[in-house]
């Protein structure tokens, strides 16, 4: 019996030291997550201008340019980019990214196209070399905590496999898998097709660039009208890498604060669990004990008796 109490006081123990792990990387997600929330506000409004800028011209003149979809044109090969977390602890959140990741890479497959990935973060990195599956190339370190030169890598090297043709391994589309911040509570794994831009209706470049209801503004679709100096195709031309740096800036944003909110839900639900786990192993130690106090309390008995006998 005692050695089944040193049991159950090392496995208290060890639960408590655990918890208090758990509480702290609550508390330091809890706080980091108002500013992730904040910079993933801040930089909205310069995206949905820049992608209100893009869609003007798309859409009101006839320009021939490489990053604008037209009619019957050929996909391929697709890129995908995928955006997950350097660290675990952080419940689904990965795992939900990638299967998202999947099921796209079936869809694709199963329209005839060959697929290029690339990643960001350890998570989708060790997915991937743990299945010995190819990818281009990946990024990794501060997927909690993005800065704009990470947009601007990743946006140089799509860019240049747009821009290469099919023949020396170019794609003819891109699309990012992340995770968009709802609320504390919910967070949505979306797919956003970032190029070519699609002219016939720019109002829904991929699952969704910005609300729909901002672009649906009577004054902008029926009033808004542009003239652009010195041409279209030249301001397009300087947009176009802005665009998609800010786009891929915000879904990394978004990334950010729905991984800080995923791991705070699941340090505060490994918290409870180890609650439950100390006062599930109090409750045995103190049956054991009581167990072991009543053996001794009957050995006494029986001695005395045998004395009393005797």
């Amino acid at each position: 019996m005692g050695a089944q109490i040193r049991v159950y006081r090392q496995k208290i123990a060890s639960t408590s030291s655990m918890k208090k792990i758990f509480k702290a990387m609550e508390m330091i997600a809890t706080s980091r997550i108002s500013k992730a929330r904040k910079s993933a506000d801040l930089a909205s409004p310069y995206a949905d201008a820049l992608t209100r800028a893009v869609t003007a011209i798309a859409t009101q003149h006839s320009i021939d340019h490489p990053l604008i979809a037209k009619k019957n044109a050929p996909h391929r090969r697709s890129a995908i980019v995928v955006m997950t977390s350097d660290r675990g602890l952080a419940g689904s959140y990965s795992s939900s990214v990638l299967r998202k990741t999947e099921s796209l890479i079936e869809k694709l497959k199963g329209e005839g196209r060959e697929v290029q990935m690339y990643l960001m973060g350890r998570k989708a990195k060790s997915y991937f070399d743990f299945r010995e599956r190819d990818y281009v190339k990946s990024w990794e370190g501060n997927t909690d905590n993005p800065n704009v030169e990470m947009a601007v890598e990743m946006r140089e090297a799509l860019l240049d496999a747009f821009n290469r043709p099919y023949e020396d391994g170019g794609v003819d589309d891109l699309h990012i898998v992340y995770t968009e911040f709802i609320s504390m509570v919910t967070q949505e794994v979306k797919i956003l097709r970032l190029l070519p831009i699609a002219v016939n209706d720019a109002r829904h470049m991929g699952e969704e660039i910005i609300p729909g209801s901002e672009l649906e503004d009577a004054h902008f679709q029926q009033n808004a009208q542009f003239e652009f100096e010195p041409s279209p195709a030249e301001v397009l031309d300087e947009l176009l890498p802005r665009y998609i740096a800010s786009r891929l800036y915000a879904c990394l944003l978004e990334a950010a604060a729905s991984e800080l909110a995923s791991r705070q839900r699941a340090m505060k639900s490994a918290g409870d669990n180890a609650d439950e786990l100390v006062k599930k192993y109090t409750r045995l130690m103190n049956n054991a004990r009581q167990a072991e106090i009543t053996n001794e309390i009957s050995e006494i008995v029986g001695g005395a008796d045998a004395l009393a006998s005797s």
